[in-house]
């Protein structure tokens, strides 16, 4: 491809450079001056980590072309503070804990800079309303806000300099203040991600995926793609040296789809070549031939008689089933003088990471097999390679890069495999970046599930038993769902004391996208259902819904139904510091009327439209609420 002269200043230097006329001016900044602060999480403007000043304007760099960018003035984080040093913002940032996984603070902080430019007295409202193209998945954005407040009063000279330094740590650092150690890297956009790294003659890979659900591999024909000028390798199933599984609990997860595919976006080759362009052209050349089968696309259709089988080791489908027991529940709802019964769903749910994922392979020289990437585990992908590659595992060695966001959702080996196979059969460094349409299809997300529940109640609102029933559905490989279930189960019925009881939470195989660890890890679905059930038997019972948890809180003593004695608790606590902090309007759910007297308060922020709190000028409207 032909390149074009680019001419700009960027961070006060003027730069030339012969590039390719196809970059954006992300591209430009990452690949050709290695600039990486500004990052790629979405690639379609709308999450801010790739935010820049062009001639003093803040821009989402990934959607200007180069060519644009021509003869203008160019500001990224890298630019804002002389190197070692650091801006008021960025030290504001560092003071507060702004920074969590760091991948969206640099365009967090080019946010916040031109916030403060366009207003140097801009209000929390105003702060709030011009950081609202940037996205944090990490921090609620309190401490962002809190930040961007901060640096707003020292710059106008309300708070001193020293404002910005670490509060003292009395006589432990427990419940003090401690600001993190790696924030500095992050605000100034220094830290290395795993896509922000390059070596020497790397090549990049990238991943051929299935368009179908469920479907037999008849034959893969790599051959063209592998004659390609600037292809060095192409993989396979067949390329696997060793045990060919990977999986949290059940090692039931090719590294590529091996015989047939499972779920849509499923791996089934993968190009490394000299570059990207390169690497996607010679998947077009790749040549699979498919026999489709049924899909199973819905839990109940999973578990029927005679439903296809999604794997040949269990031929339920059922991933895993947890049972718990307590009690007598037949005498349980025998004594109840209340049954209330109902059945809740929960949809699956995307972590939205804002790191793609990402990684490199190399064979270092004692032919070590090295990956690095934001693996959340580690060992246990290190001895699931080992058996995969078929090497010792001393010959096998991670790096966790720094982790953009994980939630869980890097806890499974899905690409490692074949960043490592494609360094062996190269033995030069590979590397594989994820774009955002690869993350939302190839990851694992959170179990949908289905409850039906049962529960039976006293007029003075204690639970005599409970019957909770959880079918999630696993998508198509187990990855993390065992222990999904087991801490559903574990969680199902609460911080509540309940003599009676019956549990079971069952994993289930189907074609959708696999279902793995996502924070909470099963207690959330269980929850939603069982305060549910709360609120709906306070309702019933005409109880308020904080005197009918009361009723049945653990206390010193209560007996869990996983048999562990509690020997002291704190759900007491919590119910009161929530009653408190909500204002909350005591009585029966059904006893307020259309206005309740708990709501809009001080703490709550009015709606508005978008826009609305800055004026045609570029400056707030209204008063500015002042920090002490």
């Amino acid at each position: 491809m032909p390149e074009f002269k680019v001419e700009m200043e960027v961070n006060n230097r003027k730069v030339v450079r012969e590039t390719e006329p196809h970059k954006r001016l992300l591209d430009f900044l990452r690949e050709d001056l290695n600039l990486t602060g500004a990052k790629e999480g979405c690639g379609a403007g709308e999450c801010g980590t790739c935010s820049v000043f062009v001639d003093g304007k803040l821009v989402k760099s990934c959607l200007m072309p180069v060519g644009k960018a021509i003869g203008t003035r160019v500001e990224t984080v890298e630019g804002l503070a002389i190197p070692g040093e650091l801006t008021e913002l960025q030290r504001a940032f560092h003071k507060t804990g702004a920074s969590q996984c760091g991948f969206c603070i640099p365009g967090m902080v080019m946010a916040a800079t031109s916030a403060l430019r366009a207003n140097p007295d801009a209000s929390m409202e105003e702060i709030k309303e011009r950081l609202g193209g940037n996205i944090c998945r990490c921090t609620g954005y309190t401490k962002i806000f809190e930040a961007v407040e901060i640096a707003r009063d020292v710059l106008a000279g309300r708070l001193p300099d020293s404002a910005l330094e670490a509060d003292p740590v009395e006589e432990s650092f427990i419940g003090s203040n401690v600001r993190r150690i790696d924030a500095p890297s992050k605000v100034s956009g220094r830290l290395k991600y795993a896509a922000d790294m390059k070596l020497h003659d790397m090549l990049q890979l990238q991943v051929l995926r299935s368009p179908h659900a469920h479907a037999k591999i008849l034959s893969i024909d790599t051959g063209e793609a592998e004659a390609m000028e600037g292809v060095a390798c192409v993989i396979t199933a067949a390329d696997v040296p060793g045990k060919d599984g990977f999986g949290v609990f059940v090692h039931d997860q090719p590294v590529m789809a091996r015989g047939k595919v499972r779920h849509v976006g499923e791996a089934v080759a993968a190009v490394a070549a000299e570059d990207v362009f390169i690497a996607r052209r010679a998947l077009a050349k790749i040549r699979v031939e498919y026999e489709e089968l049924p899909g199973l696309f819905d839990i109940a259709d999973a578990v029927k008689p005679g439903a296809p089988v999604i794997h040949d080791y269990a031929p339920d489908n059922i991933v895993k089933h947890i049972p718990v027991r307590k009690g007598d529940t037949a005498a349980g709802f025998a004594e109840a003088e209340l049954i209330l019964e109902d059945d809740f769903s929960t949809q699956q749910v995307e972590h939205a990471y804002l790191e793609p994922e990402a990684g490199i392979a190399y064979v270092d020289a004692d032919d070590t097999v090295v990956v690095i990437s934001p693996s959340q585990n580690i060992t246990h992908h290190r001895h699931m390679l080992s058996d995969i590659i078929a090497r010792p595992i001393n010959k096998v060695r991670f790096i966790m890069s720094p982790v953009g966001g994980g939630f869980g959702g890097k806890e499974d080996m899905i690409y490692q495999g074949m960043l490592a196979l494609t360094a062996m059969k190269t033995h030069r460094p590979v590397q594989l970046t994820f774009t955002r349409e690869e993350s939302l299809i190839a990851s694992a997300k959170r179990h949908p599930s289905r409850v039906h529940y049962k529960m039976g109640l006293k007029r003075d609102g204690r639970i005599t038993a409970v019957e909770f029933s959880m079918l999630s559905d696993g998508g198509a490989y187990g990855m993390s769902s065992e222990g999904v279930m087991r801490k559903a189960a574990i969680l199902s019925c609460g911080p509540y004391e309940i003599h009676n009881l019956s549990v079971d939470t069952t994993a289930i195989y189907t074609n959708n996208t696999p279902s793995g660890a996502f924070r909470t890890f099963g207690g959330m679905q269980a929850q939603f259902a069982t305060e549910s059930m709360m609120d709906m038997a306070a309702e019933a019972l005409g109880m308020d819904p904080f005197e009918i948890r009361r009723v049945n809180m653990y206390r010193a003593g209560s007996l869990t139904h996983t048999q562990h004695r509690l020997e002291k608790t704190s759900i007491d606590q919590v119910l009161t510091a929530a009653e408190s902090a909500s204002r909350w309007e005591a009585g029966a759910p059904n006893v307020r009327g259309p206005h309740r007297k708990d709501m809009g308060g001080p703490d709550t922020r009015a709606p508005c439209t978008l826009g609305a709190r800055i004026g045609k000028d570029g400056k707030e409207t209204g008063n500015r609420d002042r920090v002490a």
